[in-house]
């Protein structure tokens, strides 16, 4: 079964790799939509895939805390952040923590977005 939660964050960025003409070049912000996707059975006792609440702490500790209200280009690993690279990155952080990670969706304010699932 799959289970996904969605998390906010507002960051601000800039592609250093852009010609300086190019919009994405210049230091702009983003309200981030950030879908979490897991894929596992449904445990008997819990009735759970996982408990929420326990998602929460790891991506709040681990995403929320590093990257929400902050500039992307000075978090490590992240020098070049576009929404490809963020994706990776963001599954670079969780899968240690939550091995039965399916998917990582990044949603830019505008509707765009990218899904990434680890390969």
């Amino acid at each position: 079964m799959k289970i996904f939660r969605t998390y906010t964050v507002h960051s601000a960025r800039f592609i250093p790799t852009l010609d300086s003409s190019h919009i994405c070049s210049q230091m702009h912000g983003h309200t981030f939509k950030i879908i979490i996707e897991i894929d596992g059975p449904i445990d008997k006792k819990t009735g759970f895939v996982m408990d929420f609440y326990d998602l929460d702490l790891i991506i709040d500790n681990k995403i929320i805390k590093r990257i929400d209200h902050k500039v992307l280009n000075d978090i490590k690993g992240l020098n070049n952040p576009s929404s490809e690279f963020l994706s990776v990155w963001v599954w670079e952080q969780l899968i240690k923590d939550i091995p039965i990670l399916s998917s990582i969706t990044i949603s830019e304010d505008n509707g765009t977005g990218v899904k990434y699932s680890g390969a």
